[in-house]
Formats: C-alpha cells, sequence, structure tokens
C-alpha cells in the first residue's frame, strides 16, 4: 500500500504567497533596471527650458506589470509621480501579449509565451491566460482604472479632441499627463479582423504589426522567416489608417517595413528602436527606412537601451537623434524609451532633462529640442487620430 505524503497547508499557503505576492513584483524589478552609471551635468539652462516643453514619449510597456500608474513605487522606470517629475505631457502605453522564451533580436519562433505565466502570477481575470485579446483588453482597463483613480491628474487621450483638451490643461497646470493605448504586436487579433474593431472601442490607437516572432499578418525582424505582409496584414493596415490608428513599424520586418512604407497613406511611426548608423543592429532602422518614414511624414522614436544606441548613455540617444536630423530633418526625431519593457537604461522617466541636457550638448537650438521632446509626435498624433472619413 503506498504511503500518502501530507503537505502542511501552511507550506501550500507560503508557496502561493511567494508565486502570488512576490514573484511578479521581483520579476518587474529584475527584467526593468537602471545601470547606475554617471548621469551627464545638467545646467539652469536645460532645467528651465525643460520645464516648458510639452514631452511625449511614444512608447513603454508598463500596464504589462502588476501595479497601478498612480502608485510611487521603487521598481521600474515609470509611474504617474516619476511622469510628472519628468514632465511628460502624453504617454504612450503598450499592450504585450506574447513574448517567446528565449527572447532574442536574431530568431524566435511563435510556439512559447512567457506572458501567460506572468497574468497566472499577477492573478489577472482567468479570461487572459489563455487569450490575447483579452489580455489587451485588460490593459485597456488598467488605463482606464488609473485615469478614474488619479484625480485628474492622468487624462485618457483617445481622440484629437481630448489632445488638445489635455494640452490646455498643462497650460494651467504641468502636472496632467495624458495616457494613450497602443500595441506591440497584433497576434493579439487572433487571426480576426473583427478583434481590430474590439480593440479601436477599447481606445487602442497605434499599433505596431508585429513584436518578437512571425504572426498572421507579417514577419518580425526577430522572426524565423522575416517575410513580408500577408493579404491579412494588408487589409489590417488599411483598416487601421482608415479607422484612424497609426501605424508603427517597430519590431517589423525589413521586408514588411518596406511594404508598409510603399504602401501607407498616412503618417507611420517608428516608436521605439534606433538608428544602424549609430548603432549597427539588426532591431534598428537603415538609412532608407529612415528615409521611407519620413516620406510618410512620420516620426522615428529613439530608445534609450543597449540595444537602440549600443550604449545606455544621454549622449548616445542625442547623436541618434542628431543623425535622424541631418538625413531628413529635425521634425522626423522622437522619443521611444521602452522603459518598463524588460529593459535596462541609464535614467528612468523622471530625469528626461538628461535627454535635454544632451540634445544641447549636441548643439540642437530650444525650437530643435521642443520638436524632439514632443512636439513633432503631437503633430503626427494628433493627424493620425483622426478617422478617414472625417479627415477628408
Amino acid at each position: 500500500m503506498r504511503k500518502r505524503i501530507w503537505i502542511p497547508a501552511t507550506l501550500i499557503a507560503a508557496a502561493a504567497l511567494g508565486f502570488f505576492g512576490f514573484a511578479p513584483g521581483y520579476v518587474e524589478g529584475a527584467m526593468n533596471q537602471i545601470d547606475g552609471k554617471p548621469l551627464i551635468a545638467v545646467s539652469d539652462e536645460a532645467k528651465a527650458l525643460h520645464k516648458t516643453l510639452n514631452i511625449v514619449d511614444l512608447h513603454s510597456d508598463t500596464l504589462m506589470w502588476n501595479r497601478d500608474l498612480n502608485d510611487s513605487v521603487s521598481r521600474g522606470h515609470m509611474d504617474l509621480p516619476r511622469l510628472q517629475e519628468g514632465n511628460v505631457a502624453l504617454q504612450l502605453f503598450s499592450s504585450v501579449t506574447k513574448t517567446p522564451k528565449n527572447q532574442n533580436y536574431d530568431g524566435n519562433g511563435a510556439d512559447t509565451d512567457n506572458i501567460t505565466l506572468l497574468t497566472i502570477a499577477q492573478l489577472q481575470p482567468v479570461k487572459t491566460w489563455s487569450s490575447l485579446v483579452e489580455r489587451s483588453l485588460y490593459h485597456a482597463q488598467k488605463r482606464d482604472a488609473a485615469v478614474a483613480g488619479s484625480s485628474g491628474a492622468i487624462k485618457a487621450v483617445d481622440t484629437a479632441g481630448q489632445l488638445d483638451a489635455l494640452l490646455s490643461a498643462r497650460q494651467k497646470d504641468k502636472r496632467a499627463v495624458g495616457a494613450m493605448l497602443t500595441i506591440e504586436g497584433l497576434q493579439n487579433l487572433e487571426g480576426k479582423a473583427a478583434n481590430l474593431d474590439r480593440l479601436y472601442d477599447a481606445g487602442f490607437r497605434m499599433a505596431g504589426l508585429t513584436h518578437f516572432f512571425d504572426n498572421e499578418l507579417a514577419g518580425s525582424m526577430h522572426g524565423l522567416k522575416k517575410g513580408g505582409l500577408s493579404p491579412f496584414g494588408r487589409d489590417i493596415v488599411k483598416r487601421m489608417e482608415s479607422k484612424g490608428m497609426i501605424i508603427d513599424i517597430a519590431h517589423l520586418s525589413h521586408t514588411g517595413v518596406a511594404e508598409v512604407l510603399a504602401m501607407a497613406t498616412r503618417p507611420v511611426v517608428s516608436s521605439h528602436g534606433g538608428v544602424q548608423a549609430t548603432c549597427k543592429v539588426n532591431r534598428n532602422l537603415t538609412d532608407d527606412e529612415v528615409r521611407g518614414v519620413a516620406k510618410t511624414g512620420g516620426v522615428i522614436g529613439i530608445g534609450y537601451w543597449d540595444g537602440a544606441l549600443c550604449d545606455t548613455s544621454p549622449r548616445a540617444a542625442a547623436k541618434a537623434m542628431k543623425h535622424v536630423r541631418d538625413l531628413v530633418g529635425i521634425e522626423h526625431v522622437a522619443l521611444g524609451s521602452d522603459y518598463d519593457g524588460a529593459t535596462t537604461v541609464r535614467f528612468d522617466t523622471s530625469q528626461l532633462v538628461q535627454v535635454t541636457q544632451a540634445l544641447m550638448d549636441e548643439g540642437f537650438t530650444p525650437a530643435e529640442i521642443r520638436a524632439v521632446m514632443g512636439e513633432n509626435a503631437l503633430r503626427v498624433i494628433r493627424a493620425g487620430l483622426v478617422p478617414r472619413a472625417s479627415a477628408q
């Protein structure tokens, strides 16, 4: 007769507490770090200019983690107090729904997923455990809950009118922060065009076609085949342009980028990354791709982590921005931090004056700094939010 082994209930409870209570925060803190290397000295002139800016960051993954945006926390790169301290006017919050195990820049399959375990460990609604579209809808609910719980400090931005209202509010109170929703990879459509309507209705206004693996729409620059757009992908691009959803080419294969740029009729964004001219990583845009984005009237968001810059210093970010400016013009340069996106950076969002100073040191004029830090992104976003019928 087999002997039964009894596990004390207290041991089970302790294990559950460790998994559900501490593991998610530990993982977040371990994956989103600040490297602690020296920051650059900031002048009074840079501080004064920085206070007058309307700063826009095109990409962060904060909604993926188990915390309220309103709460001040010691981990990660971003929360409301730090956004306010950094003088951010508009933050775009991405919905990450699936990432492959052993994630890398060179080649990933679509048959594994790290996010499923994270959704369970964070005790998200059960429907998010097995559905990518439900994960994004949950992220939208988190954004809306943060807005509702912020006493007016966080303002949802889903329309051009709401964007203008935000900027008007900031003329009276610079602590107002806009929150706009975007998507990191449209694998969350689950192969159904109708899900684009569900995501739009939930507030999503920008989306990248792929993330770290090839999907039903297109190849990823980190996928196995790295192909171009599928017929489904082409259909979704047209639907997005018609609805007033901005197309993001970050993570898209180089073939896919060329095909999107060839068919785009509205400004295209590369929300977060770098340029190969200053950091030769396949994650980053070639000069031809930079020219292609500029030809659509779009912007290129420069990130702050090593994969985008081959460094983490604000000076490296400024040099990448300078390259884009010199190649296609100042009006196509923007910020795309990838904060809280499993990245290690030199400075968090409260320290964005580091970028202002680095741009000044590179010889950017105050007008150029205003453009880079937010005005370019605001122009493209405002135009991109208008549905096609209204734009005519």
